[in-house]
C-alpha cells in the first residue's frame, strides 16, 4: 500500500477581484506527517488548505491524493457535525480522546455556551477519532489554555495521516511538523522542519536574494557609467571621421578622415558602445530576476487617553450565573484610570462570561471604550468590512494605516469577500484606536494575529495611557503589560472562584 501523500503541480488561484494571484505555479508535495503553513495574516494560508483539500477549485493546475479528508476550521460557531455520533461511541479509542481532551457528555447541549476553547478541543477530538487519511487543522491552540494545549499536541503526536496545519504558534510548528511552507506571495518556500528551521531558511534565503540583488544593481550602475563614457568617446569618434566642416579642395584633411575610416580605430568606440549596451541589458535582467518581497514596518501607537474619573469599574462582592446552574463567586473589583489588569483562568471557568459583566459595569462612556471580542461571527466580520468601506476617505486612511502598521496590506483587506480572523482582528483595533479610549478591553487579543502583529501590537499596549484589561493565554504577552491578575479557578460542583493577586 502506498503512503499518503498530497502532491500540488504548477497550482495557480487568485479571487475574481484580485489584480494578482495568490498562487502562481505552486508545486509542492505533502506527505504523511503535519506540514505547517505560515506566513502573515490575509496571504491565504487558509485558502492553501482549502485549495489542497478539494474546498476550492484552483484557476490552473492540479492537487491529487486528497482523500478521507476532515477539516476543523477556524470558527466554531457550530458543533461538528459528527459530534453526537462521537460523543455516543465508547469504544477505546472515543474513549480516550474524550478523556484526553477533556470532553464532556453534556457538550453537545450547551455548545453555545461553551468556552471557545473547549469547542476547539471538540472539534479536534471528533476529527482525530474519524483517523482520516488527511486531516487539515486552522489555528488548533487558538483559545486553549496551556494544560489543554499541552492534551491537544499529545493527542495530534498520535496521528499517523497527513497533516496541514495553519497556526502562529512556534512551539506548537516546532513540535508536530516534519516540513513547513513559508508563504510570501508571490513566493513559497518549503523547507523541512518545524517553524525554527523555516525561519532560518527563510531568512538564509532572503539575505542571499539581497546581496545577489545588491552585487546585480552595482554591476548595472558600473555599466551605465561606462556605457555614458563610450557613448562620448563614440560621438568624438564620429565627429572626427565626418567630412562635414571640411572644405571640398581641403584634400589633405579629407584624406587623413578616409585614413580613419579604413583603419577602423575610431569606429571602435561604437562597436564597444554597442557591446556595452548589451551587458546592460543582461545586467538589468539580473536584477529583475531577483525576487525580494518588500518588508512592510510595523508598529503602532495607540492614542489613548486617561480618564478624569477616578475609578472605571466597581463591582461589590457576589455572584454572576454562568448558565446550567453554575456560577462565578466575585470578590469586591475595582479598575482605576491606570490600572493594567490580566483575567486568566482555565477554559470554560467564565473568563468571558466575566468580560460580559464587567463591560456592562464600567463607568466608562461608549465613545471612550475600546472592546475587541474574542470572535466575530462570519457575518458580522463582512458587515464591519463594509462599513469600513463606507468611511469618509480621511477616516478610511487612517483606519487603513493602522492595519498596515500591524502587518497587513490594506489593498488586499479591502478586496476581500470574507478578512481573515487575523484581519478582523486588526481592522477591529484599528477602529477602535479611533476612539481615543480610556479603557481597552481585549478576549484573547493574540489569537489570529501573525508574530510581527503580536509584538507590534503588545508595543503599542505598553506605551498606551490608558486602563488595560485583558484575557489571555499567552503568558509572555501578559508578563509585559499587565500589573494586577485577577484569577478564576474551580470551586466545586461545577462553579468558579474569582481571586485578586
Amino acid at each position: 500500500m502506498s503512503e499518503p501523500m498530497i502532491v500540488a503541480r504548477d497550482l495557480t488561484f487568485g479571487w475574481d477581484n484580485s489584480a494578482q494571484p495568490l498562487f502562481a505555479g505552486l508545486s509542492a508535495s505533502f506527505p504523511r506527517g503535519f506540514t505547517g503553513v505560515i506566513g502573515a495574516n490575509g496571504v491565504g494560508k487558509t485558502t492553501l488548505l482549502k485549495l489542497l483539500v478539494g474546498g476550492l477549485a484552483p484557476s490552473s493546475g492540479t492537487v491529487q491524493g486528497a482523500q478521507g479528508v476532515v477539516w476543523c476550521e477556524q470558527r466554531t460557531d457550530q458543533a461538528p457535525t459528527e459530534f453526537q455520533e462521537f460523543l455516543a461511541d465508547w469504544d477505546a479509542q472515543a474513549f480516550e480522546l474524550r478523556g484526553r481532551l477533556g470532553i464532556e457528555p453534556e457538550f453537545l447541549d450547551r455548545w453555545q455556551t461553551l468556552s471557545h476553547g473547549e469547542r476547539k478541543r471538540s472539534q479536534i477530538a471528533c476529527a482525530l477519532w474519524q483517523d482520516p487519511q488527511v486531516l487539515a487543522i486552522d489555528e488548533p491552540t487558538n483559545h486553549i489554555d496551556a494544560k489543554a494545549r499541552a492534551l491537544l499536541i499529545d493527542a495530534l503526536e498520535c496521528y499517523r495521516g497527513v497533516g496541514l496545519i495553519v497556526s502562529h504558534d512556534r512551539d506548537l510548528l516546532d513540535t508536530l511538523c516534519t516540513q513547513c511552507i513559508w508563504l510570501e506571495p508571490p513566493n513559497t518556500l518549503v523547507v523541512p522542519g518545524g517553524y525554527t528551521k523555516a525561519r532560518a531558511q527563510r531568512d538564509l534565503n532572503r539575505q542571499g536574494a539581497l546581496r545577489e540583488r545588491d552585487n546585480a544593481l552595482r554591476e548595472r550602475k558600473r555599466l551605465e557609467r561606462e556605457t555614458h563614457k563610450r557613448r562620448e568617446q563614440a560621438a568624438r569618434s564620429h565627429h572626427d571621421r565626418s567630412k562635414s566642416g571640411i572644405a571640398i579642395k581641403d584634400h589633405d584633411a579629407r584624406f587623413k578622415k578616409n585614413l580613419a575610416r579604413i583603419s577602423g580605430k575610431d569606429g571602435q568606440a561604437g562597436r564597444l558602445l554597442r557591446q556595452l549596451n548589451g551587458r546592460a541589458e543582461r545586467s538589468q535582467a539580473r536584477v529583475d530576476a531577483v525576487t525580494v518581497n518588500k518588508e512592510h514596518d510595523v508598529g503602532i501607537w495607540l492614542p489613548g487617553s486617561r480618564s478624569w474619573r477616578t475609578t472605571l469599574l466597581h463591582v461589590e462582592a457576589g455572584v454572576i450565573a454562568l448558565g446550567n446552574g453554575r456560577t462565578l463567586k466575585l470578590p469586591q473589583l475595582v479598575l482605576k484610570p491606570e490600572d493594567r489588569v490580566a483575567v486568566t483562568g482555565l477554559n470554560g471557568l467564565g473568563k468571558s462570561t466575566l468580560i460580559h459583566h464587567l463591560i456592562s459595569q464600567a463607568n466608562v462612556p461608549v465613545e471612550h471604550l475600546t472592546v475587541l471580542p474574542q470572535e466575530v461571527d462570519a457575518a458580522r466580520a463582512r458587515a464591519l468590512l463594509d462599513e469600513t468601506r463606507g468611511l469618509p476617505r480621511g477616516q478610511l486612511g487612517q483606519v487603513m494605516n493602522v492595519v498596515s502598521r500591524l502587518g497587513s496590506r490594506p489593498e488586499r483587506l479591502l478586496r476581500s469577500h470574507q478578512p481573515s480572523p487575523g484581519e478582523l482582528r486588526k481592522l477591529l483595533l484599528a477602529l477602535g484606536m479611533a476612539r481615543a479610549p480610556n479603557l481597552i478591553v481585549m478576549d484573547e487579543p493574540t489569537n489570529h494575529l501573525d508574530l510581527p502583529s503580536i509584538e507590534a501590537l503588545e508595543q503599542a499596549l505598553a506605551d498606551c495611557p490608558c486602563a488595560l484589561l485583558l484575557v489571555s493565554h499567552d503568558q509572555r504577552f501578559l508578563d509585559a503589560l499587565v500589573d494586577v491578575t485577577w484569577h478564576i479557578e474551580r470551586a466545586g460542583n461545577g462553579d468558579s472562584e474569582l481571586s485578586v493577586g
